[in-house]
């Protein structure tokens, strides 16, 4: 027998097992091993095919990740910015990091909320990444078909339910923060915090206390744009209770650093963990939101009912008289000769011109057009 079908007829038999234990245990397998610590479910990323047979809401139709095609997301100026609470830990303040056989896990205290961008507060749980290997990418989401080095996952639940266990089975009950990961030309120190540990669990089960840091460092300086949907664990159970935010700037760690994240784990069959991602899931009539316009796009009507929507509607005439023709012809004249004018001047001054220092786009997409890592 293979070792895919090993670890099917492993789940299966579980899962009857659970069945015969009573009711009391709905709702509480364990959503994502690092979801609840560093206890281990017999799944595995080479049998992503076989989820939905044990877990069958892994085979629904909201799950995640997905590819957010920026072309066909729909600006809401509703999304307000992402605000963050007790994300600040002092350096006396332990933490546990674990290997878990599925990923690298950082748990989190409840200290840490969402306290903005929200309809509702949600409290932190843990934090874990997902990454690809020396010879690829391997975040979840992807974004217009591109996939990032790595992707970093915060999960929160919330608060209006009394323990993450209960949350994670209701509509609304979590929230997490995603952002993708590049290599850049420098160590990034909020990161390090975590991968100077990471020889010290590289067995499946592992653990080891860590001092506090600034969490907060580990995600983008900028969390006013992001995109938004409604999705699910993108591991087993998969429940599709996630409101997901991706944000829209990436976060960069040095080549030494990734190096050292795909290298230093391993699995419950003690070979390297890598490759640690879901493949993308279909949206499914799903919409995608984006708290900014991007260059892709133009604003859209937001179809009512939706989380951050509005339930305006566009309404306009596209009806010209004589008098909208002549003006129009007017203004595009008076534009003609204002550009001519403004090259004339650009043209005499250039050559004394100085570069401004460059700057941060506010509104434009920009993470897809660096380097592709594959």
């Amino acid at each position: 027998m293979s070792r895919s079908a090993l670890r099917v007829s492993l789940l299966l038999l579980a899962v009857l097992g659970r069945a015969g234990a009573g009711s009391e245990h709905v709702g509480q397998d364990p959503p994502h091993s690092s979801e609840q610590g560093p206890g281990h479910s017999h799944w595995s990323y080479e049998d992503v095919e076989h989820w939905g047979v044990v877990y069958p809401d892994c085979a629904r139709t909201s799950q995640s990740p997905i590819n957010i095609d920026v072309a066909k997301t729909i600006f809401s100026p509703h999304l307000r910015p992402i605000q963050l609470s007790g994300y600040s830990l002092p350096a006396n303040q332990k933490l546990k990091l674990s290997n878990n056989g599925h990923t690298v896990v950082l748990e989190l205290p409840e200290s840490l909320a969402i306290t903005g961008g929200y309809a509702q507060q949600y409290r932190a749980v843990q934090l874990h990444l997902h990454w690809g290997s020396l010879m690829g990418p391997g975040s979840e989401h992807t974004i217009s078909g591109h996939r990032f080095a790595a992707e970093i996952h915060v999960v929160h639940y919330n608060t209006k339910y009394e323990s993450f266990q209960k949350a994670m089975v209701q509509p609304d009950g979590l929230a997490v923060l995603g952002a993708f990961l590049e290599v850049g030309p420098r160590e990034n120190p909020y990161y390090q915090e975590i991968f100077e540990h990471l020889n010290e669990i590289e067995a499946e089960g592992e653990e080891v206390m860590v001092s506090g840091f600034n969490i907060a460092g580990l995600l983008p300086a900028n969390l006013k744009f992001y995109f938004h949907y409604n999705g699910s664990l993108t591991t087993p159970p998969c429940y599709q209770t996630v409101k997901w935010t991706v944000f829209n700037q990436t976060v960069l760690i040095s080549r030494e650093q990734m190096s050292t994240l795909a290298r230093s784990l391993r699995n419950e069959d003690s070979e390297p963990l890598q490759n640690n991602y879901r493949p993308v899931q279909g949206l499914n009539g799903r919409w995608v939101l984006a708290s900014f316009q991007t260059t892709l796009s133009v604003e859209k009507p937001i179809p009512p009912g939706r989380d951050g929507s509005a339930t305006t509607e566009g309404h306009s005439s596209s009806s010209f008289h004589a008098g909208d023709v002549l003006a129009v012809l007017f203004g595009v004249l008076f534009a003609i000769t204002a550009l001519a004018f403004l090259l004339y001047i650009y043209k005499h001054r250039s050559q004394n011109a100085r570069l401004d220092s460059p700057t941060k786009s506010k509104v434009i997409y920009t993470a897809a057009s660096t380097e592709n890592t594959v």
